[in-house]
């Protein structure tokens, strides 16, 4: 029987990316993938990011200091927003919508 995993630590990314938090393991669809709740950082609000195992350079478990002052210092963001040059979305941001009021 394997232990469940569920550490601190900070997580290396293919890509350059950095992430830290609260790592665990969850399946999806049958899929193994990597959990990172990210925890609230001054206004930033809290978050989860889910990796599949090959985009995974590196798990360096550590305190739970040390990973907040990791989030904070890395300034992780819950989602990165992109434009899209559509004339149908006038804000450039597909999830505005000018009917909703």
């Amino acid at each position: 029987m394997s232990e469940k995993f569920e550490q601190f630590a900070i997580v290396e990314l293919m890509g350059r990316v950095v992430i830290a938090g609260l790592v665990s393991e969850q399946v999806i669809g049958g899929q193994s993938f990597v959990r990172v709740d990210v925890p609230m950082y001054n206004e930033q609000p809290a978050f989860t990011k889910f990796f599949g195992a090959g985009a995974i350079y590196c798990i360096t478990p550590c305190a739970e200091e040390t990973a907040l002052t990791a989030v904070g210092r890395l300034q992780i963001r819950p989602i990165e927003l992109f434009k899209l040059n559509l004339p149908e979305f006038s804000s450039g941001n597909p999830y505005d919508s000018e009917d909703e009021e």
